[in-house]
């Protein structure tokens, strides 16, 4: 299964991104073989749509679940219609929060706000 999580640097030791739609990166997470790759965020400079774009390419990454601290609400509309499951992430570092994950201790991800468009984040 493949998990993809916003992250502020490619590295294992990074910390989740508090942004969805700005995160300068992705970090790209397969379960059964345990392997990770990085891809950069393409829509992080966006004028506008981060969020929407940001979702795109987890689509197109072939993700089965985002695990993400938050997501707007056209972002949410573009995952869920890929059938992606969103969980919520803790504050702590990304391998903890795979192994949250992969115990079963992370939630679904169930307050979609409206997203800050425009406004500088997403």
């Amino acid at each position: 299964m493949k998990i993809v999580m916003p992250v502020d640097d490619k590295t294992m030791e990074t910390s989740v991104c508090q942004s969805f739609g700005r995160t300068p990166y992705f970090l790209i997470y397969e379960t059964e073989t345990k392997e990770h790759t990085f891809i950069d965020n393409s829509g992080a400079a966006s004028q506008g749509g981060a969020g929407i774009k940001a979702a795109q390419v987890i689509v197109d990454q072939k993700a089965e679940v985002l695990l993400t601290p938050r997501c707007g609400e056209n972002a949410a509309e573009v995952i869920k219609a890929a059938n992606i499951s969103i969980y919520k992430t803790m504050n702590q570092s990304v391998q903890n929060n795979i192994n949250a994950y992969n115990t079963g201790t992370l939630p679904l991800l169930t307050e979609i706000h409206a997203g800050f468009h425009n406004h500088g984040g997403n």
